[in-house]
């Protein structure tokens, strides 16, 4: 096992930075949910920004949720077994970052970096908006009976579900798509 955990958690690490998108989960308040993505920027605590416009859907439901799913998961043309694709999966509070606060600008200069020239429309645009998505718990499935819960402060522990844990559903199979103990309950989306 502790071979499969120091194979895992370098294959996380990877995982982790072959990203410059997010998928992202989020429901309005009547509980309707919508899927969308975003590019998005990762600071050393593990918290996911996200630069939206105050017009779309998603930002109008974090903003009154509170909440989003954040997924980053593996390409269907490089995956070995499209029932098994290698996914990574957090719940989230999501908060909005003031302008004003000092810590903006700083995300901002973050999302230049990374994405260019395109990003000073955001920052003078008026109804753009960077929010903050802080992992509260995270899954890291990489095939069948191979699921990790990911936790800490950082979002960097990786513990193994077995059988016995749950993850399979009570089948006894370990199949990735199992709800049973899972840490996300029912808003897992994926599963």
């Amino acid at each position: 096992m502790t071979d499969l955990l120091a194979e895992t958690q370098a294959t996380y690490t990877t995982f982790t930075e072959s990203f410059t998108s997010i998928v992202l989960g989020t429901v309005d308040t009547t509980g309707a949910p919508n899927s969308s993505y975003t590019p998005y920027v990762r600071d050393e605590s593990g918290d996911f920004f996200v630069f939206v416009s105050g017009l779309s859907e998603h930002t109008n439901n974090m903003e009154t949720s509170g909440t989003a799913s954040v997924l980053l998961l593996e390409d269907e043309a490089t995956c070995a077994n499209i029932f098994a694709r290698r996914r990574l999966t957090f719940s989230c509070t999501a908060s909005l970052v003031p302008r004003e606060d000092e810590q903006w600008s700083t995300i901002a200069d973050s999302f230049t970096d990374r994405f260019g020239k395109m990003i000073n429309f955001f920052r003078s645009a008026p109804d753009f908006r960077i929010i903050r998505l802080h992992p509260q718990s995270g899954l890291f499935v990489i095939g069948f009976g191979q699921a990790f819960t990911v936790s800490g402060p950082r979002m960097n522990t990786l513990t193994h579900l077995n059988n016995n844990g749950g993850h399979g559903g009570g089948s006894g199979h370990g199949h990735p798509h199992g709800s049973g103990g899972h840490p996300h309950g029912s808003r897992h989306p994926h599963g």
